[in-house]
């Protein structure tokens, strides 16, 4: 069988890398890493992941060409904590617009987007340094439910270093200080990509008891 291609834009960033690694082991999905530099390649072919160079500034035509024969995109791409909130503006929010519209144009069927709890409830975002972020978050997911891709929405609590539990809790209602393990995001990004059932979703993601096949099917 052949198998599924998914671009993985972000790819170097730390759940970019899991999900790569993961999807690597795979019968189904075979994982493209979407990197910035080349000296990043390294990285993913030592694993024999292949590569595909992506720049989130490059035109939508650009980025359009990068998905040739692409079945599914999954962006975790992000500007990190040490840029500026211009940066969070062009990579968060217009970096992944324009990935949607290259999506589209290039008939990629599903796509997946790492987004952060809160993100749509401004109530919650307060005033500090992390706004802009949310607003980025919010508005790139808010792009997307309009973009006539199939989607997917997965926003994680904060996230944590180390072994995932593999279990996990979605859509829990109480949601201050929860946190998620950042290999239980990728192997929910995994599960989505193969789950229909979670096409048009919107899936907040903390730790929790059940594990994560049974927290997705639990989702009305």
């Amino acid at each position: 069988m052949e198998k599924k291609q998914v671009l993985i834009i972000g790819a170097n960033g730390k759940i970019g890398r899991l999900t790569s690694e993961k999807l690597a082991k795979s019968e189904e999905y075979e994982p493209i890493a979407g990197i910035r530099k080349e000296i990043q390649a390294n990285y993913f072919t030592d694993k024999g992941i292949r590569y595909r160079m992506i720049d989130l500034q490059d035109s939508v035509a650009k980025l359009q060409e990068r998905m040739d024969a692409v079945d599914s995109v999954v962006f975790t791409a992000g500007s990190g904590g040490q840029t500026g909130f211009d940066k969070t503006l062009e990579i968060d929010l217009d970096g992944a617009v324009k990935s949607m519209e290259a999506a589209k144009n290039a008939g990629v069927k599903r796509f997946v987007i790492v987004s952060a709890i809160h993100a749509d409830n401004r109530e919650a975002w307060g005033s500090s340094g992390i706004k802009p972020y949310y607003i980025a978050k919010h508005f790139a997911d808010r792009a997307l439910k309009e973009s006539g891709v199939s989607y997917t929405i997965l926003r994680p609590a904060a996230l944590l270093d180390g072994k995932g539990t593999g279990k996990i809790a979605a859509q829990v209602e109480d949601q201050s200080n929860r946190q998620i393990f950042r290999e239980d995001v990728a192997e929910a990004i995994i599960a989505v990509l193969s789950d229909d059932t979670t096409i048009g979703k919107v899936i907040d993601l903390i730790n929790g008891e059940q594990s994560i096949p049974e927290a997705l099917s639990s989702l009305s």
